[in-house]
C-alpha cells in the first residue's frame, strides 16, 4: 500500500464560522491541519484587537488540540498606526475584501483608492495583505478585471506582501511571476473542478463558491502550477460551511466545504501528476517560508486506501459528498 506522510500541513485560507458552526467545523480542520489563517468576516467583522482575542480563544476552545494554530487576521477598514503597531503581534495579516462581493463582505472597501493610507502603513510594518480580487461585473470576469488592481497596488507598494486569495485563472499564474511581492492562494476545488461541474448539467449547489469554478485551461493551469510545486503559491482551501438548507434552496450560499477531504482529494491530484513528493512543498513548506510561520509539529499519514465520502458532516455537506476517492487519512 502506497502510503505518504505530511509535515506540519497549513490551510492558508479557512472559515470556521461562529458558535454552533465552530464548535462543528473547527476539530474538523485541527484534525488534520497544523494550523490555518482563519477569515475575519463574522457578524459583526473581526476588525479589532479585542474582537481577534475573543474569536482565538473561541477557536481554541473549539478546536480541543494544541498542535492546531489559528493564524488570525482582520478585516480591513482604515486603521491607525496605533492599532496597527498593537495588532501586528496576534494576525498574519489583513483581509481585504471588496464591499458586498460574497458572504458577510457588505463591510468591505468601495474604493480602493481610499484604502491606501492604510496599505502604506502596512507597508512601512511589515503586515501582509490578503485580497479577495473580484469585480463588480460579469461572474466569470470578475477575476480577470481585478487582475489591474494587483497590478497597481504591486507597483505603488513593492514592500507590501499582498496574497491573491484563492486565484482561479490562468491569467492570475501570469501575474503572480511578474511581481515578487505578489503570491497567491488555491483552493482544492478550483484544481479540480470546472464550472461545468456546477451547472453543466444538473445544478450542483454543494460546488458553488465565490470566485466561481471557471473553464479547463484555468483549472489545467492551476493544477500545473500546484503539481509542480510553485514557489509562490500555497493551499487556501476557502473551506466554507453553510447548513445544508441554507445550500439547498433558491439564493444558494457561496461556499464549498473540503477541510476534512483536502488533504486525501489533493493526496489523489498529485498522484495522478506522479507528484506526490511536492504535495509537502504546497500543503506547508511554501506557507511557511511565505509568511514565516513556524507550526506546531503534526505528522499526518496518508494512504492509497479508498475512502467514501460522508453524506454530511453535522449539518454540512462537503463536496463530493458520497463518492468514493483513491486516498484516507491513517493517522494524525
Amino acid at each position: 500500500m502506497t502510503t505518504l506522510t505530511l509535515h506540519s500541513p497549513l490551510d492558508m485560507h479557512l472559515h470556521l464560522r461562529q458558535d454552533a458552526m465552530l464548535k462543528a467545523v473547527a476539530p474538523l480542520s485541527a484534525e488534520t491541519f497544523a494550523g490555518a489563517v482563519i477569515m475575519p468576516n463574522l457578524v459583526p467583522p473581526v476588525d479589532s484587537l479585542e474582537r481577534l482575542k475573543w474569536y482565538r480563544e473561541e477557536i481554541l476552545a473549539a478546536a480541543g488540540r494544541e498542535d492546531f494554530a489559528p493564524y488570525m487576521t482582520l478585516f480591513f477598514r482604515a486603521y491607525t498606526r496605533e492599532e496597527l503597531e498593537a495588532a501586528k503581534p496576534h494576525i498574519i495579516g489583513i483581509k481585504l475584501y471588496p464591499a458586498g462581493i460574497t458572504t458577510n463582505s457588505e463591510g468591505g472597501v468601495s474604493q480602493i483608492d481610499q484604502a491606501e493610507p492604510t496599505m502604506r502603513l502596512m507597508e512601512e510594518l511589515g503586515i501582509p495583505l490578503m485580497i479577495h480580487g473580484e469585480s463588480n461585473g460579469f461572474v466569470m470576469d470578475r477575476e480577470a478585471e481585478f487582475l489591474t488592481i494587483y497590478r497597481r497596488l504591486a507597483e505603488r507598494f513593492p514592500r507590501l506582501k499582498i496574497v491573491m486569495e484563492h486565484i482561479t485563472t490562468a491569467a492570475a499564474l501570469v501575474l503572480l511571476n511578474e511581481f515578487e511581492n505578489l503570491h497567491a492562494t488555491v483552493t482544492v476545488q478550483h484544481l479540480i473542478i470546472t464550472l461545468d461541474d456546477v451547472a453543466g448539467g444538473m445544478l450542483n449547489p454543494h460546488l458553488f463558491c465565490k470566485p466561481i469554478a471557471k473553464r479547463p485551461e484555468d483549472r489545467e493551469a492551476l493544477a500545473h502550477a500546484a503539481v509542480t510545486a510553485h514557489p509562490k503559491l500555497c493551499l487556501g482551501t476557502d473551506s466554507a460551511p453553510h447548513p445544508q438548507h441554507k445550500k439547498e434552496c433558491c439564493g444558494c450560499a457561496a461556499g464549498v466545504f473540503t477541510a476534512p477531504i483536502a488533504l486525501q482529494l489533493l493526496a489523489g491530484l498529485f498522484d495522478e501528476h506522479d507528484a506526490l513528493d511536492r504535495l509537502q512543498a504546497f500543503v506547508s513548506d511554501n506557507a511557511r517560508r511565505i509568511y514565516d510561520v513556524t507550526p506546531p509539529a503534526k505528522a499526518v499519514t496518508l494512504a492509497k486506501k479508498p475512502f467514501t465520502i460522508p453524506a454530511s458532516y453535522g449539518e454540512v455537506v462537503p463536496m463530493w459528498a458520497g463518492r468514493e476517492i483513491p486516498w484516507s487519512v491513517v493517522g494524525a
